[in-house]
């Protein structure tokens, strides 16, 4: 397959703006895969510093499940797009489609924690997981259709 099919895949599936998000995560990802590969190939106390630094920063992400570096340099641009505050949302089920969670996103209707997020390239912790919701008093559409008041 083509850059440029698989490109355009990815910004479909994730809702993306422009193919820009995708050459960012693309190099988000290098610079994890990167950061590993020297580690690996490094020795010392700094170095089981940074390793630990790297694979703890990762795991609170939900990057990566085992706490190794070779599961760093199995990364791919799909696991940190799913990580995305976008992505999340939609996920969720706060929204019907993954272009209406940009939108919510972006007007400043998701909260995280007790802040408003409007950046939909937010990469979400696993522990702000659980805490993303919508303002008080937006409406949340249900998969009937129906649109109804969310308390909260």
């Amino acid at each position: 397959m083509s850059r440029v099919t698989e490109e355009n895949e990815l910004c479909k599936k994730y809702g993306l703006k422009n193919k820009r998000e995708i050459w960012r995560a693309k190099a988000t990802v290098g610079r994890f895969r990167r950061q590993a590969r020297k580690l690996l190939a490094a020795t010392g106390d700094e170095v089981i510093k940074e390793k630990t630094e790297l694979l703890e920063r990762l795991s609170k992400l939900g990057l990566i499940k085992e706490r190794a570096l070779e599961s760093v340099l199995s990364l791919k641009v799909d696991d940190l797009l799913e990580r995305r505050l976008q992505t999340i949302v939609f996920r969720k089920g706060l929204t019907k489609t993954i272009k209406g969670a940009r939108q919510l996103v972006v007007h400043r209707h998701v909260v995280v924690g007790n802040n408003v997020v409007d950046a939909p390239r937010y990469l979400v912790s696993k522990d702000e997981e659980p805490t993303i919701k919508l303002r008080k008093s937006e409406l949340v559409i249900k998969d009937e259709g129906k649109e109804e008041q969310q308390k909260g």
